[in-house]
C-alpha cells in the first residue's frame, strides 16, 4: 500500500466513510495489501462513488458523478471507443474553450498524455476529473459503435420488409418510398458519419455478389468498414441520391452530386459519384471538411530547398506554375494551400475546376461543364475577360487549354494548373508533345512541382526499425549523390554510417496500422536561365543531370528518403510509393 492509498484510507476514516472495526477485518485480506481501494469496494465497506470523491481530494482533483450524467454523443465520440477502454477516461463535456475528461486512475501518466494530447487536437484546454469506475462503466454503455448501429437499423429494415412483403421488381415510385425509411436514412448517416469520425477521404459502397460492400479510404489505403446484405445495396444508392438530388431511375448513366452535412459542429462537402456496373450501381463519396482551414505548404510536408523555390516563384506575378502527379497524389490539395496563400483583398482569383473541391472565400470558382460546351479552352477565354490577375485551370488537358494558358501567363497574368505526367521532368516533354512553341513554354514557365503522398509514422508508437543490410547500402548510396547542400539543411549533423529507421508498432490512437496522416514527397524543378535556355532549344529530354548542374534539384526518391531519416515515414512506404 503506497503513501495515497493510506492516506486515502485516513481520510475515509475521519470522514467517517468507513467502520474501523470492520476495516481492521479485511486488512488481513491478500487483495488488501495489492489493491486496497477495490477491496474496501467489493467487500462492501464504502460506497465507490464516496471513496472517489474522497481520492478526487487527495490527489487534489475535482470529482465528477456521471452515474446520472447525460453525455451528447458528439461529445462521447471524440474519444474513440477503444482509446476511452484502453486508458479508462471519458470525455463529457465541451464549451467555453474548455474539454472535460473524466479518469479513474490518476497515477496513469499516459492517460494525462491522451488528454492532453486529444485536447491539443480540438484546440481546447484540457480539464481532468476524477470518476469511479462505475461512472466510467456507465459512460463506455453509451457508445453507439458502427456495427451496433447498422445492426439496428438492418434489424428495422428486415421487420418493414416482413410487413410489406418484399417485392421481386421495384418501381421508381417504391425506391422513392424506401429512401425516406428511417433505417436506410439512419445506415447512410452512420457510414458517413464514422468515415468522418475515422479520418477517411473516400467512402466505397460496392455491390458484390451476395453482399454490399462498405470500403474507406484512410491514408491512402481501402479498408473494409462494413458488409450488408445485399438486399440493402438498392435503397442505399437511392437514399445517397435523393440526398445528392440526382436521378433516381437513372441507372445506366454515371451521375455527380454534392451533399453538405453538419458532423460535431463540423461543415462537410460529400462528393458523390455513382457508376453504373454490370447489374447494379456503385456510389464513391469525397470527403471534404470545408470547416478546416487550408494547410501551409510546410504542414503538407515540402521543407528546405524545395520550398524556397515555391516561395520565391509565389511571389512573381506573371507566368506559369505546375502541379505534377498522378490522381491522388494531393495536387488539389497543394493548389488549396497555395490558392489561400495567394488570396488578398486586392487580388483578383479565378479558378476553372473539374469538380470545385474546395470552396475559398473571395475566389471566383467556376466549375467546368463539357455536356453543354463549358470546357477548359472556352472557361479560359471567358476567364481572360474576367480582369484576373491569378488564373488556376484545373487541369491541362489538351493543346487548345496548353497554348491558352500559356499566352495568358505572356500577358501579365499568374497561371497555376496540373499536369498529369510521373515527375516533374516529364512536364517538359509532355507540354511540346502538346505543340507548345519551344520558345513560348521556355519564356513563360516559372515552376514545376512534382508530388507523391506517403502515410506518416504515428507518434504515438513510433520505434527504432532495422532494416536488411541490402537496403541500408541502398539509401547510402543514393543519399551520396544527393546534393550536400539539401542535406544540410533538412538532416543537419547528419552522419551516413549512423542512420536510423523507424516504423509505427501500432496502438488505438492509429488503429493499429503504424500510420496517421500523410505527407508529400516533392521534386522541384525550377525553371531558371539555364532551363529556359534548353527548353528553347527544343531539348525535349531534359535530363537529371542538367537539373544537377545548375540547381539543388532532388528527386522524389531522395525526398522519400531524407523523411525516412527524418523518422516521418518508413521505407516501405517509399518503396510502395516510388520506383526504389
Amino acid at each position: 500500500m503506497n503513501n495515497k492509498s493510506a492516506e486515502l484510507i485516513s481520510l475515509l476514516i475521519k470522514n467517517k466513510a468507513v467502520d474501523q472495526a470492520e476495516l481492521e477485518k479485511i486488512r488481513e485480506l491478500p487483495e488488501f495489501s495489492d489493491r486496497p481501494e477495490e477491496a474496501l469496494v467489493s467487500q462492501g465497506l464504502v460506497d465507490a462513488e464516496v471513496l472517489a470523491e474522497l481520492k478526487a481530494k487527495v490527489y487534489k482533483l475535482s470529482y465528477k458523478n456521471l452515474l446520472d450524467f447525460k453525455i451528447p454523443d458528439q461529445v462521447l465520440n471524440l474519444i474513440p471507443l477503444e482509446v476511452a477502454e484502453n486508458y479508462q477516461i471519458i470525455c463529457f463535456e465541451v464549451g467555453g474553450g474548455k474539454m472535460k475528461f473524466g479518469m479513474v486512475d490518476p497515477e496513469n501518466f499516459k492517460a494525462i498524455e491522451a488528454i492532453d494530447f486529444l485536447a491539443k487536437e480540438e484546440n481546447l484546454t484540457p480539464e481532468i476529473y476524477l470518476i469511479s469506475g462505475a461512472s466510467l462503466a456507465n459512460a463506455l454503455k453509451h457508445y453507439k459503435t458502427l456495427s451496433k448501429e447498422v445492426s439496428k437499423a438492418l434489424k428495422s429494415k428486415e421487420e418493414e420488409e416482413v410487413r410489406e412483403q418484399a417485392r421481386k421488381k421495384i418501381k421508381i415510385e417504391e425506391v422513392e418510398e424506401i429512401t425516406k425509411s428511417a433505417p436506410v436514412s439512419k445506415i447512410v448517416s452512420v457510414i458517413i458519419r464514422h468515415a468522418v469520425d475515422g479520418r477517411a477521404s473516400d467512402i466505397h459502397i460496392e455491390p458484390m455478389a451476395k453482399e454490399s460492400r462498405v470500403r474507406y479510404r484512410i491514408d491512402g489505403i481501402l479498408h473494409t468498414s462494413l458488409v450488408l446484405p445485399k438486399s440493402v445495396h438498392s435503397a442505399i444508392v437511392g437514399r445517397v441520391k435523393v440526398l445528392a438530388d440526382l436521378k433516381l431511375d437513372e441507372t445506366r448513366m454515371p451521375q455527380d452530386g454534392r451533399i453538405r452535412v453538419s458532423i460535431n459542429d463540423k461543415e462537410i462537402d460529400l462528393r458523390i459519384s455513382v457508376l453504373p456496373l454490370l447489374n447494379d450501381e456503385k456510389v464513391v463519396m469525397r470527403i471534404l471538411d470545408v470547416t478546416r482551414g487550408a494547410p501551409t505548404l510546410a504542414e503538407l510536408g515540402f521543407m528546405g530547398p524545395g520550398l524556397k523555390v515555391i516561395k520565391k516563384n509565389l511571389a512573381m506575378t506573371d507566368g506559369m506554375f505546375l502541379i505534377t502527379g498522378p490522381t491522388g497524389s494531393g495536387k488539389s490539395t497543394t493548389l488549396f494551400s497555395v490558392l489561400t496563400s495567394l488570396n488578398e483583398e486586392g487580388i483578383n482569383i479565378s479558378t476553372l475546376e473539374d469538380p470545385v473541391e474546395y470552396f475559398i472565400k473571395g475566389v471566383n470558382q467556376s466549375q467546368v461543364r463539357p455536356e453543354i460546351g463549358f470546357t477548359f479552352a472556352s472557361g479560359l477565354r471567358s476567364l481572360l475577360r474576367q480582369d484576373p490577375d491569378i488564373i488556376m485551370v484545373g487541369e491541362i488537358r489538351d493543346n487548345e487549354t496548353a497554348e491558352l494558358g500559356i499566352h495568358a501567363s505572356l500577358t501579365g497574368h499568374f497561371v497555376l494548373s496540373t499536369l498529369h505526367t510521373n515527375d516533374a521532368l516529364g512536364a517538359i516533354p509532355r507540354l511540346l508533345d502538346m505543340k507548345v512553341e519551344p520558345f513560348l513554354l521556355g519564356s513563360t514557365l516559372n515552376v514545376v512541382l512534382g508530388q507523391r503522398l506517403v502515410r506518416k509514422i504515428c507518434e504515438h508508437c513510433k520505434e527504432e526499425q532495422r532494416l536488411p543490410v541490402e537496403i541500408v547500402e541502398s539509401v547510402r548510396q543514393e543519399l551520396a549523390i544527393t546534393p550536400k547542400a539539401v542535406i544540410e539543411q533538412m538532416l543537419p549533423d547528419f552522419d551516413l554510417k549512423k542512420i536510423k529507421f523507424y516504423k509505427g508498432k501500432g496502438c488505438s490512437r492509429c488503429g493499429l496500422t503504424g500510420y496517421r496522416g500523410r505527407v508529400a514527397l516533392a521534386e522541384v524543378l525550377d525553371v531558371n536561365d539555364k532551363i529556359k535556355e534548353i527548353v528553347m532549344d527544343n531539348k525535349k529530354n531534359l535530363t537529371l543531370d542538367d537539373l544537377v548542374k545548375n540547381q539543388n534539384f532532388i528527386t522524389m526518391k531522395q525526398d522519400g528518403l531524407i523523411k525516412v531519416l527524418m523518422g516521418l515515414t518508413t521505407m516501405e512506404e517509399i518503396m510502395r510509393t516510388v520506383n526504389v
